[in-house]
């Protein structure tokens, strides 16, 4: 028999907020975007019918909240068909475990999450050394433990396909995290990024904060492989999605995701990439 779920030893609640939390944004009519703290939930589904998907499961001890939102927007007592993972850091799965307890429903995330989704691996460090703002220095206390979610947790489907997502498909967006993964609906364009590109400057407490907006890289303090990162944003702006959710900051959507995402595919190594941090080219300044 499967152990009880848990989180690591390591999980706490962390004390950071932005102005946009709590702010809900229904980005197209069955895509609702909602920010906890510093990170966003992505509720997939028409509220008409009452099917949906939960992508990403927030900070630590915010499951109440996630609870309250999807009721608000399907009625209560409702519950989504699964809970899918763009990752499995910290602060994309605060409050999975008492979300499946509380909702029991099949987790899904791509294979190569699976090791920090099980018990079996940690994730790296995050770096403090990397260039960048007060984040970054703050990030040492952020969880990197694994969660175990036992046999809750399912991969991915192999053919592209999204469970209970119709219309999605997933792309492997690897550099952030391994398993990473950003969903698209090729009919609209519509594009969850989670962290492969965010739309606030994620490692400058200032600019989490007050949410302003910046498409850029994937936060730097937990980002290990800045070569697949870049080839990420190349693969996911070659789809030229029309509208973007994204793990941290507000949904954008026209122009501003068009020419931002060009400005961060031809100016990655500058915008991005940090100068100096134990994952750049083997550390230290250059």
């Amino acid at each position: 028999m499967d152990q009880e779920m848990s989180y690591g030893s390591d999980y706490k609640f962390i004390p950071a907020t932005s102005i946009a939390s709590g702010i809900g944004i229904e980005v197209l009519p069955d895509i609702y975007s909602h920010t906890i703290q510093i990170v966003n939930i992505c509720l997939v589904g028409n509220p008409d019918r009452n099917e949906y998907v939960l992508v990403d499961a927030g900070m630590p001890e915010s499951a109440e909240e996630i609870i309250r939102v999807a009721e608000e927007r399907f009625g209560s007592g409702s519950r989504p068909k699964a809970i899918i993972l763009t990752h499995g850091h910290f602060d994309h799965v605060g409050a999975i475990v008492e979300l499946v307890k509380h909702w029991q429903v099949p987790v899904f995330a791509h294979e190569m999450e699976l090791p920090f989704l099980t018990g079996r691996q940690s994730y790296p460090e995050p770096d403090p050394t990397v260039e960048g703002g007060m984040v970054a220095k703050m990030s040492p206390m952020f969880p990197n433990e694994p969660i175990n979610l036992g046999n809750q947790v399912e991969k991915l489907p192999a053919d592209g396909t999204v469970p209970f997502l119709d219309g999605f498909r997933w792309i492997h967006t690897p550099g952030h995290s391994p398993g990473h993964v950003s969903f698209f609906r090729d009919s609209d364009r519509a594009l969850i990024a989670g962290d492969a590109f965010i739309n606030v400057k994620q490692d400058t407490l200032y600019k989490v904060l007050t949410q302003e907006q910046e498409i850029n890289g994937p936060p730097r303090y937990l980002t290990t492989d800045w070569q697949a990162a870049k080839n990420s944003v190349q693969r996911l702006a070659e789809l030229n999605p029309s509208v973007a959710v994204v793990g941290h900051g507000a949904p954008v959507a026209g122009d501003a995701l068009s020419i931002g995402l060009r400005r961060l595919v031809n100016e990655f190594d500058r915008l991005a990439v940090p100068d100096y941090g134990k994952y750049v080219d083997g550390g230290g300044p250059h």
